[in-house]
């Protein structure tokens, strides 16, 4: 065996550990997670509007955004209301100045709200019922149909059909869109009506007039 033949073998043996070693992964950083993964945080102040929009559960919240100085001096003259339906949220509006935003349920699928500018026409506050949906109860008071639709579903002998109630209503058309207390899943789930929430139902009714611009859009 000449010089050469000697001299590859060992700097092969020599070579391969070093290229072992440098495919081997350091041990994790246990920190590193923490490190890459920092808390998020809000940039804008809070109780501003800025930082209610910016969180992250926004819009499919529950909660409600109310600026309490333009709220309180809402009016005829300035007062406007904006309904949103691919957020399901509905905005107050002071002239420019957003004084309350809050969830809304609008109508599903096969009964979508329709876009547009309206204004409120009419508001009864207790005792307005819907003359199209609600319960079908047999001669014997029990529920015979919920979510009943009086167009379509028959009511069976000595039974009854008894209205939706829509209570804190503000009339939009004179072909049944409104605005009233409902239930507010947070997808639309409505027969092509605007539902608010109970907690701001009241506040809402009281501080909007008949006249008042209200526009939907998608």
């Amino acid at each position: 065996m000449n010089l050469p033949d000697k001299i590859f073998p060992a700097l092969l043996a020599a070579t391969i550990p070093a290229i072992t070693s440098c495919s081997l992964a350091p041990d994790p950083n246990p920190n590193q997670a923490k490190i890459l993964k920092a808390e998020w945080v809000n940039p804008y102040p809070a109780g501003s509007y800025a930082h209610f929009t910016a969180e992250p559960s926004y819009p499919k919240t529950y909660k409600v955004y109310k600026d309490a100085s333009a709220f309180g001096s809402l009016n005829e003259g300035n007062t406007r209301v904006e309904i949103i339906l691919s957020l399901q949220r509905a905005r107050i509006y002071n002239d420019d100045e957003i004084a309350l935003d809050y969830p809304i349920a609008s109508g599903r699928k096969t009964f979508p709200t329709p876009p547009g500018r309206y204004r409120i026409v009419e508001k009864v506050q207790r005792k307005k019922q819907s003359n199209l949906y609600g319960t079908i109860y047999d001669s014997e008071g029990n529920i015979y149909k919920n979510d009943a639709d009086i167009t379509e579903d028959e009511v069976p002998e000595g039974g009854e059909f008894q209205g939706a109630a829509m209570p804190y209503w503000m009339r939009l058309t004179w072909k049944g869109l409104g605005m009233h207390q409902g239930k507010v899943p947070r997808y639309p789930a409505s027969h092509g009506c605007v539902r608010i929430p109970s907690k701001v139902a009241s506040e809402i009714y009281a501080s909007l007039s008949v006249g008042t611009p209200v526009s939907i859009v998608r």
